[in-house]
């Protein structure tokens, strides 16, 4: 067979329930020339068997057996049979839209700045979504630039994994590594962390499952305390790297939570801003709690930003703003 344009990146583990759904969506892409390598990790449920069958069918897909071994040995291996010069990650419980291959192909090709490229999900079964997931959907929704997820990069993921198309020798530089926190969070944040630009296709290409038994769901890794740490390690790097001051605006359960996890990185806050007025005048762990408008008259520190709910960092954002402050520069929201 000719060379594909085109890997995409399938691991597998007890799937055989939505195996066929994803494997039959991947074989009507409008884009032929790609091909799918699937790990499958131990399965015992006949996924094996299933993906077998199918590759049988279709050369284009291709099938790797391991031993059980997790997710990311199984998505390195899988890496390492890539021959495509683009990457595209998929999961094996979810469908892509037809021309979702072909469109982040486009994107790519047309772009030589772009490192790697995502796009929009809809969520499903709609009826079991909780409202915090619709508003995980629709804030991912409004993240349609490099600029976009640069900007949003410490709120949450702004790019859904299992969108994620990118380039071969970059994704093999970095490949996926196991800190203890979610894998698809750290490597984006290893490729914003290089400068390396992440554009989306703003289409919802991907239909993204939500069950009880996904691993994000499941394994301690994904869990809200792991995703902070995350961040507070990436934030000590590269944002809070010259200093060990800076000022928390929020001082709610995430502003709480960061402060715990940068405190171990040995970064602690010079002045929390606060609007509650029980608060304002007192001090916590040592630092004063001020009005927003006090930090108009301080020395420039770096400022996170961590409020929950994208309406009040949007007025935030905009109050910093007209302060002189730049995103990303000067503060960084953190929720």
């Amino acid at each position: 067979m000719p060379a594909p344009r085109i890997s995409v990146l399938l691991p597998v583990r007890d799937c055989a329930a939505w195996l066929p759904t994803c494997l039959r969506s991947l074989a009507r892409q409008s884009l032929a020339s790609f091909e799918c390598v699937i790990v499958d990790d131990g399965s015992r449920d006949g996924s094996l068997s299933l993906a077998s069958d199918f590759a049988a069918a279709d050369p284009r897909f291709r099938v790797f057996a391991t031993e059980p071994r997790g997710l990311v040995p199984a998505l390195n291996e899988g890496l390492g049979h890539c021959r495509a010069p683009v990457v595209a990650r998929m999961d094996a419980d979810d469908w892509m839209h037809r021309e979702r291959l072909a469109a982040q192909l486009a994107a790519l090709e047309a772009d030589a700045t772009v490192a790697a490229v995502g796009c929009h999900v809809r969520l499903f079964p709609r009826s079991e979504l909780a409202d915090g997931m619709r508003a995980y959907e629709r804030w991912l929704a409004g993240v349609s630039s490099p600029d976009d997820v640069r900007r949003e990069a410490f709120v949450e993921c702004p790019v859904a994994h299992p969108t994620l198309a990118i380039r071969t020798p970059l994704l093999r530089e970095l490949g996926y590594r196991d800190r203890g926190w979610p894998e698809d969070y750290d490597l984006l944040h290893r490729l914003l962390a290089r400068g390396e630009r992440i554009a989306v296709v703003p289409r919802r290409l991907l239909g993204w499952r939500q069950r009880e038994g996904r691993l994000s769901r499941t394994h301690p890794a994904y869990s809200i305390e792991r995703f902070t740490a995350c961040k507070a390690s990436f934030l000590a790097e590269g944002f809070l790297a010259k200093s060990e001051r800076y000022v928390l605006w929020g001082y709610g359960a995430t502003g709480r939570a960061l402060r715990r996890a940068l405190s171990e990185h040995g970064r602690t806050p010079s002045a929390i801003v606060e609007l509650h007025p029980g608060r304002l005048g007192n001090r916590i762990h040592g630092a004063p709690v001020l009005p927003p408008a006090a930090l108009a008259g301080r020395d420039p520190e770096p400022v996170l930003v961590s409020v929950a709910g994208a309406t009040p960092r949007a007025l935030i954002r905009a109050q910093l703003d007209r302060m002189g402050y730049r995103e990303t520069e000067d503060f960084v929201c953190a929720a």
